[in-house]
């Protein structure tokens, strides 16, 4: 028992509701609104004392609840069905502990929820186990925010064996007994990073793409995103269904960015690229790097990485392995990663990177970070177009994993009157200018967003 331990004294949540600037598309789906998901969690020390912590995501019902019979108001209330039962929960749990050890603890919980809720509401197929962990981040995120708050300091640098009992060996694996997390965890954000720019399936390159202007002051084409936020990394959506559009979309990109960089002076610049699970099988990909490097060698080389490309069930798809695409860039899980069991898997099928995500929960992240480190695996921190405090939660996790390459956020162009309320509180971090991200800022006590 440490005396820095905490246990939940209780906890509340609401919900908020904002439309899209412009529709983003992903997955064949086109979306144009969020659910944010808020929840306030009160904790107190074995000492007595008292602190409140703060946690909030967007409801990404569309990507962590993909259906073809169930409709967006279904999935997005099952998700919310799920908050209702993980707030029970979470008030009903009395036990003292650390923050990794009530994730921990918690999580199994939270997951015995999930048949039950699927039967209660009817539904033929069952909820999946990620978009659980969708629901429960801002809870996990909470309870690490008022741990931090109750002892003076920033969350990430409450991770080593003064404050968590167990080695990581309790939570890996017996190859991680004797570690301790802080070890893989940076004590101090890193200044600052590179942010990923998105570029959906729907957003227009040149004007000439430009059909309806939005008409706000925001750019409205790739090129002027580049000029006004001064990019070098550019994520770029695609189908996987639709070979030759695919190809021409990374080449079209990379014609555009290729131009305005030269009147930047620019000279380094990246993309990944990322197919959301769509691509029917690994040929795909490799015909696809294929026809990319014949068509423009140059904007193949500018490929940083590959996100998710086949479906995220990977016990389902074991033939679907990517060893010889990895060979040409590093391949990452994204929907596929929601345990050490799934990272495991991964790494035999020849994935050789992990895409993490705050939506997936900050005790989760943080381990499966010791873990991604320890096996030698290329390392990104992903968007779910967070946007106010879940964009400080996304960004504050890069900046504290070593090895993470840039930052993925794109609340800014989708969805700002989300980020308005924070702009002016965290400068550079919502509002870009150089192409990076101001992450020094993100070292304020527990999880930093209020």
């Amino acid at each position: 028992m440490k005396s820095t331990d905490i246990r939940i004294v209780e906890a509340s949540y609401d919900t908020e509701d904002f439309q899209y600037r412009t529709p983003i598309k992903f997955g064949g789906v086109t979306l144009d609104r969020v659910t944010i998901l808020n929840v306030r969690v009160t904790v107190e020390t074995r000492s007595g004392r008292t602190a409140e912590g703060f946690g909030s995501m967007p409801l990404g019902n569309v990507w962590a609840f993909p259906s073809k019979t169930l409709s967006y108001g279904q999935t997005l209330g099952a998700m919310k069905e799920l908050a209702v039962a993980f707030w029970e929960t979470v008030e009903e749990h009395t036990e003292f502990g650390h923050p990794i050890e009530l994730g921990h603890v918690l999580e199994p919980q939270f997951l015995a929820h999930l048949g039950p809720i699927g039967t209660e509401l009817g539904f033929a197929e069952p909820i999946p186990m990620l978009a659980a962990l969708v629901v429960a981040s801002p809870f996990d995120a909470a309870i690490h925010d008022a741990y931090g708050k109750a002892l003076g300091l920033n969350s990430f640098q409450t991770n080593g064996p003064e404050f968590l009992t167990h080695d990581l060996g309790r939570y890996l694996g017996s190859e991680f007994a004797g570690e301790s997390l802080d070890r893989y965890i940076l004590p101090e954000p890193k200044p600052r990073m590179p942010l990923y720019h998105l570029v959906g399936a729907l957003d227009p390159l040149t004007p000439s793409d430009v059909k309806q202007p939005v008409g706000d002051g925001l750019p409205e084409t790739l090129g002027d995103w580049i000029r006004r936020d001064g990019l070098t990394h550019l994520k770029i959506k695609l189908n996987g269904d639709d070979l030759a559009w695919d190809v021409d979309r990374v080449v079209r990109v990379h014609d555009v960015a290729e131009q305005v960089q030269h009147t930047r002076g620019v000279t380094t610049w990246w993309y990944s690229l990322d197919f959301n699970e769509r691509c029917q099988n690994v040929e795909y990909l490799l015909e696809f790097l294929r026809r990319v490097f014949i068509k423009s060698r140059s904007g193949f080389d500018r490929v940083q990485y590959i996100e998710q490309p086949t479906a995220r069930d990977l016990k389902a798809d074991r033939h679907n392995v990517m060893h010889e695409a990895a060979r040409l860039k590093p391949v990452v899980i994204d929907e596929s990663l929601v345990d050490l069991t799934s990272l495991q898997l991964a790494r035999e099928m020849g994935y050789t990177g992990v895409a993490f995500k705050a939506c997936k929960g900050q005790t989760q992240t943080l381990l499966l970070a010791a873990a991604a480190q320890k096996y030698g695996l290329f390392r990104c921190v992903q968007d779910l177009t967070c946007v106010g405090a879940s964009l400080i939660h996304s960004a504050a996790v890069a900046a504290h994993i070593p090895g993470v390459a840039a930052i993925e956020s794109n609340g800014r162009q989708y969805c700002p009157a989300a980020n308005a309320p924070w702009d002016a509180r965290f400068p550079g971090v919502f509002t870009i200018h150089d192409g990076t991200m101001n992450t020094a800022i993100l070292n304020g006590v527990g999880l930093g967003a209020v």
